[in-house]
Formats: C-alpha cells, structure tokens, sequence
C-alpha cells in the first residue's frame, strides 16, 4: 500500500488560512470601505402589520443627508424572487417588494434607506422620517396562523395557506394503520432560531459613471448566484453592469446566501450619487432583517407491527414562512419532508406538508434546511414507538434500519441511498458510550439526587446536490498552483481543503497553492457554498481540473526532458523520469517556449445530481437536576459515515460546530414574539440565548466511513450534519431520564432549566392529589 501523501487527502493539514485570521489580519467587507464613503441606514417598522404613511421632507433638508428612498423611488424595481415552485401544484406567492409600500408585515419591514455623510447624521435623518402609523391585526406562530378566524397575512392566500400538499403514498399509509398491532404518535415544535455568525451582513457599493458599472463587495455565500439575482430579478440591468466580490466572511450557516434588500439599495443609491456607500447591520437588525431559520409544528404516527416493525407513517406538517417567501423557503419544509423516512425501512409513508405566512421575519435555508427537521421528527417518533412496545431503542433501531444488502435502496419518497452500514455506527456509538453501563451511572447519580438519561439519533441527509461547479487550475511563473473557483468560504476551511486535493497530485505544500473564490469578474461562474456541496460537487472538479493539468505538464515536461509521458511522475513540484534523476521544476517548466497558457491552464465541471447520503449516530448522556432543571452533558458520542475523509482535522471542527448548534436549539435557542401584538421579544442577546463553550460536552468523534458511490472522490458531504443528529439525540436522552423517573414522556425544544422544571412539578402536583 502507498504511503500517504504529505499534506494530501486523509492527513490532519492545519488551516492555512488561520494565521491571518487569528491576528487581525482578516480582510471583511466593512475593511474594505473607503474613507469618502457615505453610510447607509434603514428605517424598519415597529409594527407586526400596518399600513402607514410617510413625509421624508424634513429628513431630507437635514444637514449631511445625501438621498433617502422610499417606496415610491424604487417601485420599478423587481421584487426579491422565490427560487422554488412545485412541478406538480405550482403556487404564486406575493411580492416581497424592496421597500413596503403602504402596508407592513413584520418587526423589521422596510420602508425607507436613508444614504447620508455619517451614521449619526443617518440616525438622525431615520428619526426625523415622520411616519403615520394605522396597526393591523397580525398573527405570530402557525398554529394560530391556520385557525378560522386568524388574522390575514396576505388576502389571495385564504386561510393564510401558502400551500398544501401531499408528499407520499396517501392510501398505503392508510392501509399500514389499519393493520397495525400499535399506533406510536408525537405532536413536536422545531422552534424558530436566528443564524447568529460573528459577522454581522455588510456591504459596500461603487459605481463607475464612465462605464455605467457597479462593484458591490459584501459578506455572502456565493457572488455569483447573488450578481445574477440582482441584475436580472430586481435592478433589470445586464450582468456585465455589475461586479460582487465576496471578501473574507465571517459565518453565513445558509442565510448569508439569499439577496437581501440592502444590496438593491445600495446599487440604486450608487448610481444615483455616483458615490461609493456603506452600510452594516448592527445586531438589532440581523435579528429584524435577516432570515430566520427552522420554525415546524409537526405530528407524526408510526404503524407499528407485533414484532416492532414500522408498517407505515403518516406526518402533518405545517412549515412557517414568515410574511414573505424569501429565496428558497418554501422548499425548506417540502424539501426535508423527502428525508422522513430516515435510515429506516418504511414502504408505505405520507406526509401532508403546509406552508403558512405568519407576520414575522420571513425563514429561509438555516444549517441543514429541512434535514435537521426531518431528523428530528423521525428520532423522535422511533423512541416514542420503542416506548410503546417496550423495546430499547437500539433494538426497535437494529429491527428496521435498511440493511446495507439492500443497497442502493429507493425510499418511499423517491431518495436512493447508495452506501451505508447504519447498524455498523450505531453499534460502536454504543461501545464508546458504553451504553451497556448505563444503569449503574443513573443508579449512581439518583444516590446524588440526579436524574440521568441517554439517547440516540441514528441520521440521514441528503446534501451536495446545488448544482455544477466549474474549477480552473494554472500553474503561475513562480511554480506555484491557483485554482480559480464559484464556491464560497465563510469559515469552513477551503483554502485547505483544496490545496490538498492538489498536494495528492503535484505533491505541493499548502503555502503553494492559492485558491481565489468570490469575484464574478475574476471566475466565470459558480454556484456558491450551501448544501454541504462544496468539497462533493467543488472538490470533484478541483481534484478532475488538477489531473487534467499534470497530463498536460508532462507533456511540456516530456519534450524538456526527452523521455515519453508514460515515464514520467510528478512529486513536490517537479517532474521527473521514474527511476533517474533527471527532472524539471514547475518554475522552469512554466518558462519552457511550448508552455503556452492554455497549456497551464485546465478546468473541469462536476455536478452531483445523485447527491450525497452522509448518516450516523449521535449519543447523548445527561444528567437532570430535578431542584433546578438544568440539564448538564455528561457524554456525547458522534459515530459518523462521511465516505471519504479530506482532512480529519477539518471534518472534526465541522462535526463539533455543527452539534454545538443543535445543542443549542435543544437547550436554550428560541425566536419569540409576543402573541398579542407580533413583537419580537428575543430581539438580542440579552433575551435569545447562544450556547457557550461552557455549554457544550467534551465531544468524542470518530467515523464508520463506506465510500460513496455516487462521487467521484467517495466523499459525502459534512459541512451541516453535526447539526442535524445532536438535536433529537439530547431531547431523546432528557425524555429518557424523565421517562424513567417520572413517566414524562414529552418535552419540546428548547429543554430550558424552566421548562424542564415545570414538567417534573406538574407531574408532582398531579400525583399529590
């Protein structure tokens, strides 16, 4: 077997890109504004509905205020668009104009951009706006959104319904219930969450009146996808007018993806003062202005036989919207619905799926979008049936997980799972848990006064599956490698990962290899980072794109060193005849009369319509302080199957971000608004809670990798699966300790010391009467 190559795939490579970043050398959108730049500001509403009028005179005249545009100055733009229909029940949803005209939807509508020399004097002008509100009747939460009689969000959509739709096989399921010896049911709230990075959304906007031309640099997930967006949906305007460029970006979890109003603002203020403008939300209006995510009342039944098989499942489903469809949310609920069935044999499933407007800030794509929805209501719903029938829930587990003989194997949702051993992970899950022990932890902490429990979540996710992407690799004069290429980072790692997909072929350090990613004129195209896709579908072409080079670098090399093709190999930068000391560097080979720039320069094209099917197994063990509620993670297992690992190092810093999320939705992560009025009570960090360090357990992380068929490297995509497995396996292991104590056998996220509290005295005070 061939020793590994140093700095290649498999090997823990630090990050290259930290060094800058961890000295303050991080180039973000707000560093690269310019000293004459003026400042923008947005003027949002107080109110969950309303109609208004406004006066922008008075602000106008104010000293330093450059523009201010309303409405009525922006009505021939295009709204921003929804890019997801069904193919069998399209839908037309309503417009989400750039400014609200007349009437707003939610905390935080839009209704005035305010261009001034400083903030202050653009504070100053947002509060000297006169604005004549009439409130409105608003609804928050979709449960009170889809009663008769709630208020309406928008009058063409009766009932507040955006759509309802059946995703399954609606009369096999019916048949599953009728033959069932058992029924498990859960009724579950996936509560809505914001997408807190570090960095909150900036953009800076300059125009060039010679060439007619814009150049918006900003914090987002992919330049490509958002230029296009912009000149064509909304400013109307050929994409050749326009160039994005995406600096360093600090966080985006799915929500820096989507065009956002402030960016069509800011290309209209642009040209209309020919001056170049910045704006940065403060974290007030990311809690305001930016999608949210997750947000599901869901309902779930399991058929169950004698013998602990699944017969069948049904699901309702309703999935909030928000007041307007932002870029993909509609898919989110509809798109998860596909994963229901999990890692589990289940041929006869249904699942009703509606989507409904609420006036709150409109949801969107948020780390796993839909998955970790779908995953939740699965993991939930098996260990209620487990409790049902009295089996453990590695064992209702084992007895339907799909087994790898049946691979690739169609779920009844049209999914095909290519690879895969789902018992394989669960099983050593449980050895590293040392789940067989468990017993004597929880007799042991009962002696303490604490309560202990423990649960799993066996997950599966779809993911890579966004689009083509296109690499371009050249060697430079210097001997070194750029790769041009559409995908994004916001944290994840790229400049790494890439670098050693090129290190396993040229054998080049990392320093070597430079990777150039947000800039539209720069790179042709690109689809961006979302979906976990970037190493699946990116590094696919990266890897084909560097194969293609070194062919044609031994052809160059083959003339220099009059030795055929054949014999040739390429290690450390150099070509060499295999087996002699005769060899040319890639510096010199660059230099060579035939080295023609097409000759250092390859690209290729991936695209992963099949997708990737990443799965494992999450286990959590808590401990419950039933005097006070807080629940404390003793232990926390991750066994999972990624195909192909890139760079250990990476995937586990990928894997402990991820569940942190998750176990912060678990355990304290909740958007509230105030029923009464739609206003968001969770409007900072001083109400909406983030976990801290503190927080989170000592993680244990391994895989149970079985390549995937479907990609080209073998690899699955990792990027959101931490977050996808953590949530139902620290709400199953909170439900399993008060089970076993108390006979509860429900709690909805977040599992707050409160709530857990008030559950253990309700059970209390019930059985004191």
């Amino acid at each position: 077997m061939a020793a590994p190559i140093k700095f290649g795939v498999g090997q823990s490579v630090l990050r290259k890109e930290d060094d800058a970043l961890i000295r303050g050398l991080g180039r973000y959108t707000d560093d690269h504004a310019t000293q004459a730049s003026l400042h923008a500001m947005m003027l949002r509403s107080p109110h969950a509905h309303a109609k208004y009028t406004i006066d922008v005179n008075r602000a106008r005249s104010l000293p330093g205020v450059s523009l201010i545009l309303t409405a009525d100055d922006v009505k021939d733009l295009g709204d921003l668009p929804c890019l997801f229909n069904l193919e069998t029940d399209p839908f037309t949803g309503p417009p989400y104009p750039i400014l609200a005209a007349g009437e707003v939807r939610h905390v935080g509508d839009a209704i005035a951009f305010v261009v001034a020399e400083s903030v202050d004097k653009a504070r100053d002008a947002i509060e000297a706006i006169e604005v004549n509100w009439t409130s409105l009747p608003a609804v928050v939460g979709v449960a009170n959104a889809v009663k008769n009689g709630a208020p309406q969000v928008w009058t063409q959509h009766a009932g507040n319904v955006l759509f309802d739709v059946s995703i399954g096989d609606k009369k096999a399921a019916e048949e599953a219930f009728k033959n069932a010896h058992a029924v498990a049911e859960i009724s579950i709230v996936n509560p809505r969450v914001v997408a807190s990075f570090m960095e909150t959304r900036a953009a800076i906007c300059e125009y060039d009146a010679k060439r007619d031309h814009l150049t918006l640099t900003v914090g987002s997930q992919g330049s490509h996808r958002l230029r296009d967006i912009l000149c064509q949906n909304i400013l109307k305007i050929p994409v050749e007018k326009m160039r994005v460029i995406c600096p360093d970006v600090g966080g985006g979890f799915g929500t820096k993806l989507f065009p956002y109003r402030e960016y069509a603002l800011l290309a209209v203020a642009s040209r209309k003062l020919k001056k170049t403008i910045r704006w940065a939300a403060d974290r007030t209006e990311h809690f305001v202005g930016d999608a949210q995510g997750r947000d599901n009342v869901t309902t779930a039944r399991m058929a169950l036989a004698e013998d602990g098989r699944f017969l069948g499942m049904d699901v309702d489903l309703l999935g909030d919207m928000g007041a307007y469809l932002s870029t993909f949310g509609p898919y989110i609920p509809h798109g998860g619905a596909g994963m229901l069935p999990g890692l589990y044999d289940i041929q006869a499933f249904h699942c009703r799926v509606r989507t409904v407007f609420t006036n709150t800030v409109p949801v969107d794509a948020y780390r796993g979008a839909g998955r970790p929805e779908a995953a939740y209501v699965v993991e939930r719903l098996v260990d209620a049936a487990a409790r049902k029938l009295g089996m453990t829930p590695d064992a209702i587990r084992r007895k339907n997980f799909i087994p790898p003989k049946a691979l690739p194997y169609k779920t009844a949702t049209g999914k095909v799972y290519d690879s895969g051993d789902f018992v394989a992970h669960m099983k050593r899950a449980m050895e590293v848990a040392e789940w067989k022990d468990f017993p004597k932890r929880a007799k042991a902490a009962k002696k303490q006064g604490l309560v202990r429990g423990i649960g799993m979540a066996c997950y599966v996710e779809v993911c890579g599956t966004m689009g083509e992407e296109t690499a371009n690799v050249r060697l430079d004069p210097n001997g070194d490698v750029t790769i041009l290429i559409g995908t994004q980072s916001s944290g994840q790692g790229h400049q790494t990962a890439y670098a050693q997909l090129v290190a396993e072929q040229f054998g080049l350090p990392p320093e070597r290899v430079h990777i150039h990613q947000g800039d539209t004129d720069e790179i042709a195209t690109g689809l961006g980072t979302g979906g976990s896709a970037s190493i699946p579908t990116g590094g696919v072409s990266v890897e084909r794109a560097t194969r293609e080079l070194g062919k044609q670098l031994k052809e160059i090399a083959a003339e220099a060193l009059e030795a055929g093709v054949g014999d040739l190999e390429i290690s450390n930068g150099v070509i060499r005849v295999a087996g002699t000391d005769r060899s040319i560097g890639f510096a010199d080979l660059a230099k060579r009369p035939g080295a023609e720039p097409s000759k250092l320069n390859a690209s290729a094209t991936f695209t992963s319509a099949d997708g990737t099917y990443p799965n494992g197994t999450h286990l959590a063990e808590v401990e419950i302080d039933p005097a006070t509620g807080i629940i404390r993670i003793v232990n926390y297992v991750i066994v999972d199957d990624f195909g192909v690992t890139l760079n250990p190092l990476l995937l586990e810093g990928q894997v402990h971000g991820g569940a942190m999320q998750g176990i912060g939705q678990a355990l304290m992560e909740q958007v509230v608004y105030s029923p009464a009025d739609g206003q968001l009570v969770t409007g900072t960090f001083m109400d909406y809670a983030l976990p801290r360090a503190a927080d989170g357990p000592s993680f244990h992380f391994e895989t149970h990798n079985v390549p995937c068929k479907t990609n080209p490297l073998g690899v699955k995509g990792a990027g959101e699966a931490g977050a996808i497995g953590s949530c139902p396996a620290v709400v199953n292991a909170i439900v399993d300790g008060l089970w076993r104590e108390y006979k509860i056998e429900h709690i909805d996220m977040p599992a707050t010391a409160e709530r857990v509290w008030i559950a253990i005295r309700e059970h209390q005070r019930r059985h004191s009467l």
